[in-house]
């Protein structure tokens, strides 16, 4: 009976730990800590240096937990990608998970050998391990501003990220094999043992995306085990995999992108299943590593840790981005971005437990580096993400969105999907004569009774309609039922509507302004397209100084329809800025300027 006490009071004290990290989440999103860092410190104070006097020191379960984490963390990775977004950002992105590791590694490496007196392949090994970034943290603290990266910039973060876990995966272990081992390895064999495990981990990965793929739509599974048969079958991808010598890692990345880009059904639910899986993946992770961490023993390395950590940050990273990403035609900006945001995460304490775990000599140090700088890159970089992207107008103000959807699966067919909706006061569906002709209406509930698209009429506040539509379209469905009502810090002086068409130029010229050169010679839709990392809706907005672009009507992803809305600067400001100076006197009135630009606009763009 004493033992299943102590079994039961672990369970409780496991999950007060799990419930504290969530609360705490909320609290840091408030106040933009970053997630990784608070889950880390819960760790470290249930730790044995901490109040929770909790001694953990098995490596063995923590690389088994951060193995199937990370496994789930990339196949919802590869789940999200869009291969229609890679334009422009593929090539740069591997070339930073690839190239970018191995500069990043070779320049820690060098330092890290003369700091802390090793070897220099004990300094690569150390290089090795903080050569990769975490992209979760990175976009939580970005949408968590109410802000999204710019459409290259996000997809060329997010793919490194994703890719560059199983590059630093293989070289950790390939230099704890060269460490340990008492034979010396011909360069032959390296480069054989990579192709290897690319090889067969590419081939696994493409293998088994159609596979789930396949059975998804064919095996007949009781509703709501779809989501979980998923998560079993990345587990066993990853494992296979990596049994038969490949990189499980790439494996499971490439299969979530083949499954996110096919029709498959209960997509939907899957994916809201997988959002929830891979924080509560993320929460045990870093709970797990903080509890690894022992800080008394920390004391010999922390400064030489420190000085690592200042290299990575402002020489290591910079250089290897900028030698990536400068062939690529990237500006100074972005190429300053994206070697700030180099976040370190969870992935790099995971590595740095495989040395302990191969027992390697000086293993405790590669422990102690590695958890130093990943508190260093979360503190130092983790806190200024957002105000940069802001600075650098490499970020853009995302409409707050509320939707209500309902799926619902219509068994042997994959071409049409039903949704149903919830019609608020605030919906864009309300400003429209009917819905868009690939929608198609099938019934709508109206106090309590259902009626055909014909009863029924118009739509109206607090119906719920039901349409059947493409699955890739269902996203811009959302956009036209999502409640976009959102204060403004500055009442408006009105709004001009446009086409998509129309030429930014055009803009520039009336109001005058400040829009980056390479940019002045889009259009309307194309700045939303390559301003914005997810395809824009109805709502999103992109400001241009006093005046903000408002998306109003978007087919197939590209923006149709926008409004110009202006800002009323106060009674006592001139609107100069809003009309070329040549044209609008320094004392001009908002009433005066205002008919002005409406005459200009009617004559120059005419509504859409």
């Amino acid at each position: 009976m004493e033992n299943i006490a102590v079994v039961n009071a672990i369970l409780l004290f496991g999950a007060a730990l799990m419930l504290v990290g969530i609360l705490s989440s909320l609290v840091a999103s408030r106040f933009g800590a970053p997630l990784l860092l608070v889950f880390l410190l819960i760790g470290m104070l249930s730790g044995e240096d901490g109040p929770g006097g909790i001694a953990f020191d098995n490596y063995r379960v923590t690389y088994l937990i951060g193995s199937i984490a990370l496994a789930i963390i990339l196949f919802d990775g590869g789940l999200r990608t869009r291969i229609s977004h890679l334009a422009g950002a593929l090539w740069p992105a591997v070339s930073l998970a690839t190239v970018g590791v191995l500069i990043t590694a070779g320049l820690i490496g060098a330092f890290a050998a003369w700091a802390l007196g090793l070897r220099w392949i004990e300094g690569l090994l150390i290089g090795a391990t903080i050569a990769s970034t975490d992209a979760a943290a990175v976009f939580f603290l970005i949408r968590a501003s109410g802000l999204q990266l710019q459409r290259r910039v996000g997809a060329t973060l997010e793919i490194e990220s994703s890719t560059n876990d199983p590059v630093a995966v293989f070289l950790t272990v390939l230099l704890v094999g060269l460490v340990t081992s008492a034979a010396g390895h011909t360069t032959g064999a390296i480069v054989g043992h990579f192709l290897q495990e690319a090889l067969i981990g590419g081939l696994a990965g493409v293998a088994g995306g159609f596979a789930l793929a396949f059975m998804l739509n064919r095996v007949d599974l009781p509703s709501g085990l779809h989501p979980l048969f998923v998560v079993a079958f990345v587990v066993a991808l990853f494992s296979l995999t990596a049994v038969l010598h490949g990189s499980g890692f790439l494996a499971v990345y490439l299969a979530g992108i083949i499954v996110g880009n096919r029709p498959v059904r209960a997509l939907p639910s899957i994916i809201a299943f997988h959002d929830t899986v891979t924080w509560l993946c993320q929460i045990v992770m870093f709970m797990v590593l903080g509890l690894l961490v022992t800080p008394s023993t920390m004391i010999s390395s922390i400064l030489p840790a420190l000085a690592i950590s200042v290299v990575l940050i402002f020489v290591a990273r910079p250089v290897a981005v900028a030698l990536c990403l400068l062939p690529f035609g990237f500006s100074r900006k972005e190429i300053a971005f994206v070697g700030w945001v180099g976040l370190r995460g969870a992935v790099s304490i995971f590595l740095a437990a495989i040395p302990t775990l191969a027992k390697v000599p000086n293993a405790e140090i590669y422990f102690n580096v590695a958890f130093v700088v990943v508190i260093v890159s979360l503190i130092v970089q983790g806190w200024t993400i957002t105000p940069l992207a802001k600075r650098l107008h490499l970020a853009v103000r995302q409409m707050t969105r509320s939707v209500h959807r309902v799926e619902i699966d219509l068994p042997g067919q994959l071409s049409q999907e039903m949704v149903g909706y919830v019609v608020t006061p605030h919906c864009p569906i309300l400003n429209r004569d009917s819905v868009p002709k690939w929608a198609k209406p099938v019934f709508v509930v109206r106090d309590d009774r259902i009626l055909d698209p014909l009863q029924a009429g118009a739509l109206k506040p607090g119906d719920y309609g039901y349409f059947l539509t493409e699955p890739e379209r269902v996203s811009e469905l959302d956009g036209l039922f999502a409640s976009t009502e959102a204060g403004r810090a500055r009442p408006s002086l009105g709004e001009f509507p446009m086409r998509g068409e129309t030429p930014l130029a055009t803009l520039v010229e009336l109001y005058g302004l400040g829009v980056d050169a390479e940019e002045a010679g889009l259009t309307v839709a194309e700045v939303f397209s390559a301003r914005f990392e997810n395809e824009p809706a109805v709502g999103d907005l992109l400001e241009l100084g006093p005046a903000t672009l408002i998306v109003r009507a978007v087919d197939e992803g590209r923006v149709t329809r926008a409004g110009l809305r202006i800002e009323d600067e106060g009674p006592d400001q001139p609107m100069t800025s809003l009309a070329p100076a040549a044209e609008t006197p320094a004392k001009a009135g908002p009433a005066a300027t205002i008919q002005r630009l409406a005459e200009k606009v009617k004559a120059q763009i005419g509504a859409g």
